[in-house]
């Protein structure tokens, strides 16, 4: 029986929006873990989240609806305080990832985009490609009407028009020293955006600072001599971790409604913003320099080269395992 009602669900999702489908209607019980597999694979997503902090247009949530994991880590952060036992295990693995992520991308990706940008960056571009198919198939049999067309070209618009501002229109970076007390709102409305763009797919945090020229300025941040003779440093990461927290959970409760309710328009525009999110890796403030540097003379045969090959392998890599998802599900 189970057999015959399976694929009348699957037809049956697409023409309602207000009903969203059996995988959406989420509860605490279905964020448990069934093996080893299951932690390692969100301990995995976690360390895309990280690394997505430090590359330009990498993005943890596309990376989630890859592993089938967008509505649990939605749900999870959203509900956090109200079912927080259950919650707070789906997420440790992913906290760890996280951290993981982000040490690796600060003294490993970092020192890589240093010594040969193009290549580093092709690579993560090709892996975000080959993966986009994943995101596709979420609006697939869905009817496509002006709305969600609309939809569809807003989402694309805006990671581009972000690279475009971040890229020709900000020159140079901001100080954070002497700063007034505006400056620490200004950080908390920061950490909240950054949150929504660990949240929405194919919006990158590198590019929503380097939009505000803080990108630069809090990274040669982290460092012993700095925090020595710039004590005040910690208030700004402290005004930033606060909104932050407050934009992640705020936002997924929101987030997890509008699943609910309207899944299918939400994925026209994430669709959208993961295209959009594309054309950015090969389009923001760190590779527009190194075109810039070719222009100017120096050598790129050999950064070319090696990032076309990473770029391929990456498609490859991504789609091989988009796919063995597909048969999983």
């Amino acid at each position: 029986m189970q057999e015959n009602r399976e694929p009348q669900e699957e037809t049956q999702a697409p023409s309602s929006e207000g009903q969203a489908p059996q995988e959406d209607r989420l509860d605490a019980e279905s964020l448990r873990y069934k093996n080893g597999k299951e932690v390692a694979k969100s301990g995995l997503l976690g360390v895309f989240i990280g690394l997505a902090v430090i590359v330009p247009g990498i993005s943890g949530s596309t990376v989630a609806i890859i592993f089938k994991l967008y509505r649990k880590l939605i749900f999870a952060i959203g509900n956090l305080f109200n079912k927080f036992k259950r919650c707070a295990a789906f997420l440790v693995p992913v906290v760890l990832g996280i951290a993981v992520g982000f040490v690796v991308g600060f003294f490993a990706v970092q020192n890589l985009l240093a010594v040969a940008p193009f290549a580093v960056i092709a690579l993560f571009a090709g892996l975000m490609c080959g993966a986009f198919p994943a995101v596709k198939d979420e609006i697939k049999g869905e009817k496509k009407s002006a709305g969600r067309i609309l939809l569809f070209a807003v989402g694309l618009a805006v990671p581009i028009a972000v690279a475009l501002v971040s890229t020709l229109c900000v020159s140079g970076g901001r100080t954070l020293e002497n700063l007034s007390w505006y400056h620490y709102l200004l950080f908390v409305v920061l950490g909240y955006i950054v949150a929504v763009t660990q949240i929405v797919p194919g919006l990158s945090a590198t590019a929503i600072l380097m939009v505000f020229g803080y990108f630069t300025p809090l990274m040669e941040s982290v460092h012993l001599s700095y925090w020595q003779q710039n004590p005040q440093i910690f208030l700004v990461y402290l005004c930033l971790v606060a909104g932050f927290a407050v934009g992640l959970f705020t936002f997924s409760k929101a987030l997890d409604k509008i699943f609910e309710k309207k899944r299918a328009s939400a994925f026209f525009l994430i669709t959208g913003l993961s295209l959009g999110s594309l054309v950015t890796m090969f389009f923001n403030p760190d590779v527009y320099a190194v075109y810039q540097s070719w222009a100017g003379g120096a050598p790129f045969a050999a950064d070319l080269s090696v990032g076309i090959i990473l770029f391929a392998a990456g498609v490859i890599a991504a789609y091989l395992f988009v796919r063995y998802e597909r048969k999983k599900q």
